[in-house]
């Protein structure tokens, strides 16, 4: 996946059209979401990662997932690299 198509603040949906974060940047093969997206207790303000291996497709002003939203929030990865 190249990554000259991806620009801050697009959002990420999973392959059901599910929203799963926005853009925040992309660093070392990865997506980092911003941290509004965080979710809720100790994942609550701080960012969160998408492997680029994850993108399908990009459209438009939105990056899909190969996999369904709930699914994929359970590859993100800590800015570490370990899963959340």
């Amino acid at each position: 996946m190249t990554t000259d198509k991806i620009t801050q603040n697009m959002e990420v949906i999973g392959a059901d059209g599910v929203h799963v974060g926005t853009v925040a940047g992309v660093t070392n093969g990865r997506i980092r979401l911003a941290k509004r997206d965080s979710g809720e207790g100790q994942h609550k303000d701080h960012a969160h990662f998408i492997d680029l291996g994850l993108v399908a497709d990009v459209e438009g002003q939105r990056i899909r997932l190969s996999a369904n939203a709930a699914v994929a929030v359970t590859f993100e990865e800590e800015p570490s690299g370990k899963p959340v």
